[in-house]
């Protein structure tokens, strides 16, 4: 029987085991240009016991930056601060991908170059507030990709896919999820083109397929990833019928060959999950749905046993527990995260969890 904590080949990448580090903002890249600070590197190789670290997303572009104080890979700057984290964890024996994350919609123009707006598939503002440095602000309509801009933003992935691995990482996951760009195409809500890139979800998800064969083509298949959250609301949106949907990205994205497909599992949809994990060929990472008063832990453990995912994704629990595939491993005990420190702030709640003794 397959465990949690047996090894798996990751498209031709050894992973120590089957526990991974989900994508977490944590709004500390305080450096010259959108770059992380020294103490990054302290925290990503805390947890380099993790068989694969999915790091912060890190904007593409300026025009991607949706969050302040979030890094980006997209200048030499960026790419240089971004070394000394990758080999302090592949020092420590870990491995770690790059989260790609273009917010779209998700911003302000606070946040842009001068005279910029946020950009999406379509001029639909979302609902709710984003914290600039002026406070929070209301989300504006967003400027409409003409084909272009399509053409550019794809490039954009493309070109920050390979400033990662110039980096030093092992890989590149793209955001899909989490109302963000690409999820912005692929939700009919956000998404309201008349022409190739909308209406069907054969059109709908054209743009996610676009953006991973470019970046496949750029640093290839087996170091590119796909992370999706089918029906999430988060960010204003909403997909009422998400299996065609994504029934259709996952038959698209076969072909291609990423060398995994990470699913942020929607509420009560555990039959969607089943269907999308075996429909899919390749590494299925999976970040279950949890009741309300607890967070992915050491309950599932199982689903690697019973096959529903190749990987597990833990969040909250591994940002506490740099030391986590041990602690699951022995049962516990666990530190609680300090949920105050999630976002900003100093070394406190960052790189101060202590480890088992």
């Amino acid at each position: 029987m397959t465990t949690a904590f047996d090894p798996i080949n990751l498209s031709g990448l050894r992973l120590a085991n089957r526990i991974a580090m989900a994508p977490m903002t944590r709004s500390r890249a305080y450096g010259l240009g959108a770059t992380p600070i020294a103490a990054t590197a302290t925290y990503y190789a805390q947890r380099a016991s993790a068989g694969l670290i999915v790091s912060e997303g890190c904007h593409p572009s300026a025009m991607g930056q949706g969050y302040i104080n979030t890094p980006g890979l997209h200048t030499a700057e960026q790419i240089a601060a971004w070394r000394p984290i990758t080999d302090a964890v592949h020092a420590a024996g870990g491995r770690i991908f790059a989260q790609l994350t273009h917010t779209g919609r998700i911003g302000h123009p606070r946040m842009l170059p001068d005279g910029l707006v946020p950009v999406a598939p379509s001029p639909v503002a979302a609902l709710g507030q984003v914290l600039t440095a002026k406070g929070r602000l209301d989300f504006v309509v967003p400027k409409e990709l003409d084909e272009a801009g399509i053409r550019a933003a794809i490039a954009d992935y493309a070109q920050a896919s390979r400033n990662a691995i110039a980096a030093g990482f092992d890989g590149v996951e793209l955001h899909g999820g989490n109302g963000y760009l690409i999820h912005q195409f692929l939700a009919p809500n956000t998404n309201h083109r008349t022409d190739a890139w909308g209406g069907e979800p054969e059109a709908r998800v054209r743009f996610a397929v676009e953006v991973v064969t470019a970046v496949a083509a750029a640093v290839g298949a087996a170091r590119t990833a796909l992370r999706i959250s089918p029906a999430n609301p988060f960010n204003d949106i909403a997909e009422p019928e998400p299996w065609t949907t994504y029934r259709a990205l996952v038959d698209a994205l076969n072909p291609i060959g990423p060398a995994y497909l990470h699913l942020v599992e929607p509420t009560d949809a555990r039959d969607l999950t089943l269907d999308l994990r075996k429909r899919f060929t390749g590494t299925f990472v999976l970040n279950p749905a949890t009741p309300a008063n607890r967070t992915t832990g050491p309950e599932d453990l199982p689903l690697i046993e019973n096959g529903t995912a190749d990987v597990l994704a833990f969040g909250a629990l591994f940002l506490a527990n740099p030391d986590l595939p041990r602690r699951l491993a022995a049962g516990g005990p666990f530190n609680t995260p300090d949920r105050t420190t999630f976002y900003g702030g100093s070394e406190r709640g960052y790189t101060d969890y202590p480890t088992l003794p």
